[in-house]
């Protein structure tokens, strides 16, 4: 057996040296006294060689079209006959001006270069916001291999436009811009559709005889660039920010929070493609069904660092169409919840509400609950810090037979507090029955044990939803109240020299307020025989939500502010109204009708004495003898 392996790998390797042998490719000679088509064959090698090696350098990746390489250089081009007449031309600037935002698109690669809000600003309040990285060659691009297995990326083509003016104003109707270029007997045609009020752009792609400069695989829409950072706290932003796509019903993401780099590659039908940052997003919405989609994130540097930066390069990939033009929506704007959700394609779920565990319940009452009711009240009510006010005093009204039923429960296990230490102390060594004692006691009072962290525990999933939904909430940003310039960012009221870790280098004035309002709130549930614990507790507390709360949005500090001092007068009055209820049952007057009529609490004594057997029979008469209270 093993003489007939031998054998059989000798033959396979002589016909193997014989077949390459017989059909190596033949090398062109050349005289050696011909020196010109020596030179022009060294030419060609080189050609060859820096044809393989560039046409790496095109391929989608980091290094390429994310650091602002990969643009098909000239010089390349130049061994391509199928693109040469697309290299010839002049960069010209056309500016769309609507009553949303002002746009920018250049001659060269028929892209976008600038894309600014009119009606937002940056951190700073007077730069508008840019939605574009304009270092770059243009956030908008075309990826197709030619033929001869050339990677081209339409941003490095000029293009040719039917509009000679400079500026595109649009009115009340919709207006269009044309471009394209004559690529080897073909045509790639590009033509953006603008509306009034919309911050959707309308993007038709048409390719005539596509097969003289493009294989049959397709080609890619390409969008590439991070939006730039538009808060001052980069940091934040950098957690917000990331590439989207949206593929049999799910949301893929890719997120540098962790990873300097991430892909992700998407097969099949994808409904669409983004990339967002806390409050902006640019989504890519095909009309027709693709091959799939990828997804690319780089980073460089750290938050807070002088060379920090994001990139995102986020791809279509479409079929070589057959039956006409593709279409695509191109939505560059704000993260508001109304325009993003007319599109019904689940953009939304972009915006991060938590864990898996709490998402399922967090994102409908921001959907359903927090949205419509700022929306509502935001009609009415002038300014979003009193929108706040006025919606955290709703919740607590909402909420308040839960917080009624938790504060009545725990002042009942106040009462039971001296029964439960006589118990602990008689079977201190038997834990078995000290706890078959108090299952007793609660069994006998009525008392549920846990009655008054249930309701507290039920109102959780709202404080979580709003610690979730208000520092997303692009209706509060950059919404001033009081001291506060911006309720989506801290409302810093004193700059320290230093810097404390967890902390930050400021100190916040809403959430100071939140944190002495705490001690306040938590004051009030002590009672003298409150342990020591309870006591230290009091004040831990508050110094360590005081300390979280610092670098959250102020619009945040604010609602829990108001959230506590509701709570605390609801707190006092259910108090009240528990001492008032028990004096009455012990046959006592309430305290605020014992300073009416000293006669009526006389009155009475007297009847809760002949209650209890020593009335007429059994006391003394006022200038009579002693009775025994027998009857005769």
């Amino acid at each position: 057996m093993d003489r007939n392996v031998v054998i059989a790998t000798v033959l396979v390797a002589i016909i193997m040296f014989v077949w390459l042998w017989v059909f190596a490719p033949s090398q062109p000679t050349v005289p050696a006294g011909d020196p010109a088509a020596q030179e022009e064959l060294a030419e060609d090698s080189q050609a060859t060689e820096r044809t393989t090696t560039e046409g790496d350098a095109f391929a989608p990746g980091p290094g390429g079209l994310l650091s602002g390489g990969g643009l098909f250089p000239e010089e390349a081009v130049a061994q391509d006959t199928t693109l040469v007449a697309a290299l010839a031309g002049e960069a010209r600037f056309i500016t769309v001006e609507t009553d949303l935002y002002r746009a920018v698109f250049s001659t060269k690669g028929a892209t976008l270069t600038s894309f600014s809000l009119k009606e937002y600003k940056k951190f700073d309040q007077e730069t508008p916001v840019q939605m574009v990285d304009t270092t770059g060659s243009g956030a908008l691009g075309i990826a197709f291999t030619t033929p001869r297995s050339h990677l081209v990326d339409t941003r490095a083509l000029y293009f040719d436009t039917s509009y000679e003016g400079d500026t595109l104003r649009v009115g009340a109707e919709p207006a269009t811009l044309h471009f394209e270029t004559g690529i080897q007997g073909g045509v790639l045609r590009q033509t953006y559709t603008f509306h009034p009020g919309e911050y959707e752009i309308g993007l038709r792609v048409d390719q005539e005889n596509a097969a003289a400069f493009s294989t049959r695989e397709g080609y890619e829409l390409i969008w590439t660039g991070a939006i730039p950072f538009t808060e001052n706290d980069t940091n934040e932003e950098a957690k917000a920010a990331g590439a989207y796509a949206h593929s049999g019903g799910e949301v893929e993401n890719v997120l540098l929070r962790k990873e300097d780099f991430e892909e992700q590659r998407l097969s099949g039908n994808v409904s669409w493609t983004a990339i967002k940052t806390r409050y902006f997003t640019s989504v890519m919405i095909p009309s027709s069904g693709t091959r799939g989609a990828e997804l690319i994130g780089e980073q460089t540097g750290e938050p807070g660092d002088e060379g920090f930066r994001q990139d995102y390069d986020m791809r279509l990939l479409m079929a070589q169409p057959e039956d006409g033009p593709d279409e695509f929506r191109l939505y560059i704007g704000p993260m508001e919840f109304y325009r993003i959700n007319d599109y019904d394609l689940g953009l939304y779920d972009m915006v991060d509400y938590g864990w898996d565990f709490f998402e399922w319940i967090t994102r409908p009452l921001a959907r359903l609950v927090f949205i419509p009711a700022f929306t509502f009240l935001a009609k009415f009510i002038p300014g979003y810090g009193y929108v706040i006010i006025v919606f955290s005093i709703l919740i607590k009204l909402v909420l308040y037979p839960l917080t009624k039923t938790s504060y009545k429960s725990m002042a009942r296990m106040r009462e039971l507090q001296p029964k439960m230490e006589v118990i602990k102390e008689k079977y201190g060594d038997n834990p078995r029955k000290q706890q078959e004692e108090m299952m007793k006691m609660y069994k006998e009072t009525g008392v549920n044990p846990v009655g008054g962290c249930l309701p507290m525990l039920l109102q959780y999933p709202i404080i979580i939803a709003l610690w979730l939904f208000l520092p997303q909430s692009i209706q509060i940003r950059q919404q001033g109240f009081l001291w506060a310039n911006d309720l989506s960012a801290p409302d810093k009221i004193l700059h320290l020299p230093f810097e404390i870790p967890f902390y930050g280098d400021f100190v916040a004035g809403f959430t100071l307020l939140m944190g002495l309002s705490m001690i306040v709130q938590m004051r009030i549930q002590m009672t003298p025989s409150s342990n020591p614990q309870m006591k230290i507790f009091t004040y831990v507390m508050p110094v360590m939500i005081f300390a979280i709360f610092n670098r959250f949005a102020s619009g945040l500090s604010l609602y829990y502010l108001v959230y506590n001092v509701v709570t605390a007068v609801q707190q006092k009055v259910i108090n009240r109204n528990i001492a008032a209820s028990k004096e009455e049952e012990d046959g006592k007057p309430a305290s605020k009708d014992r300073s009416k009529k000293k006669g009526d609490g006389k009155k009475r004594s007297r009847q809760t004495i002949t209650r209890t057997g020593k009335g007429k029979a059994g006391g003394r008469r006022p200038g009579g003898p002693r009775t025994t209270g027998r009857r005769k």
